[in-house]
């Protein structure tokens, strides 16, 4: 990699990393997993910089889900790890929380799916209007119109709590 192409990567991690750590999240259900799969991801990546710097985010996606698809079917992963004793961890309890988590996903199983598009989108994978209205294949204005409607819709199916918790 010449000294050009170095700048170009360094630009585009710094770019991109905090979008590419939520889903290497969304992956791995687990930070450390997480930061690991998109370093993994990342090094493969500057490895064929020259042939993909068009659409780099592409490619790191797609590594990054094979990676976990590989680690998921490696026979190591879940298994249990032998300390000398056990770590302490306090935990409250997260009742409500799971409870608010499954109320949302219900009411976002009961939108429709242009909608549930729209905020998945927009929220979870973080893309501006313009990007999401070019995928859907329709306006900015209709991207804001389903955002609205969908969140109102999310509104009326769950309680306000939950919904403030959700937007924070």
């Amino acid at each position: 990699m010449n000294n050009e192409q170095k700048r170009d990567f360094a630009d585009f991690v710094s770019a991109r990393s905090d979008s590419l750590i939520r889903l290497a999240y969304v992956l791995t259900n687990d930070q450390y997993a997480a930061e690991d799969l998109l370093q993994t991801a990342l090094t493969k990546t500057a490895g064929r910089w020259n042939k993909i710097r068009d659409n780099p985010e592409a490619y790191v996606r797609k590594v990054m889900y094979h990676e976990q698809v590989s680690r998921w079917r490696s026979p190591r992963w879940g298994r249990e790890k032998v300390v000398e004793s056990p770590p302490e961890r306090m935990t409250g309890d997260r009742t409500a929380q799971v409870d608010d988590h499954l109320t949302l996903q219900q009411a976002l199983r009961a939108l429709p799916p242009r909608k549930r598009a729209v905020l998945v989108l927009r929220y979870y994978e973080d893309l501006p209007e313009s990007e999401v209205a070019k995928i859907m294949g329709c306006s900015v204005g209709t991207v804001r119109s389903q955002t609205h409607h969908a969140i109102a819709r999310l509104r009326e199916l769950v309680r306000e709590p939950v919904m403030q918790e959700v937007w924070k």
